[in-house]
């Protein structure tokens, strides 16, 4: 008995850390045409459970005409469901300064069972966030 209890912790355990693994790595999108307005956005999630995000937007007539803003903390993951935070006093400073906390994204990819040729870009959906220019922003594994 003790013995199918540990192989089973042991099966579910695997299986959370087979949904991490493809949900870490690089995600970006660029909005905007070269030499017009330029909006990207730039989020890497580790494998060791941090995220570091660099916004980037040039802006034709703006002041300042170009902005660079980061964040950084932690993101765990449950029901293909990717909740950030982060710490005040370790994950902020000069530059450093977009709180993640309370955002959430859910990440979409396409079901293994559907064998059509259908191409679904690997996605983070966020859909919660404090930082209001982030909601509803879809950003693509590279």
């Amino acid at each position: 008995m003790k013995l199918t209890i540990t192989a089973l912790l042991l099966i579910f355990n695997l299986t959370l850390f087979a949904q991490s693994n493809q949900i870490v790595g690089d995600y970006a999108r660029s909005l905007g045409e070269e030499g017009k307005h330029i909006i990207e956005y730039k989020l890497t999630l580790n494998q060791d459970g941090t995220f570091e995000f660099h916004w980037y937007t040039k802006l034709q007539g703006a002041t300042p005409p170009e902005v660079n803003k980061y964040g950084k903390g932690k993101w765990s993951v449950k029901d293909n469901l990717v909740t950030f935070s982060s710490n005040k006093k370790e994950d902020f400073d000069d530059k450093y300064t977009l709180d993640f906390n309370n955002s959430k994204a859910r990440f979409v990819t396409k079901n293994p069972r559907d064998k059509s040729d259908k191409i679904v870009k690997t996605t983070l959906q966020f859909l919660e966030s404090e930082i209001s220019w982030l909601r509803k922003i879809a950003i693509f594994k590279v």
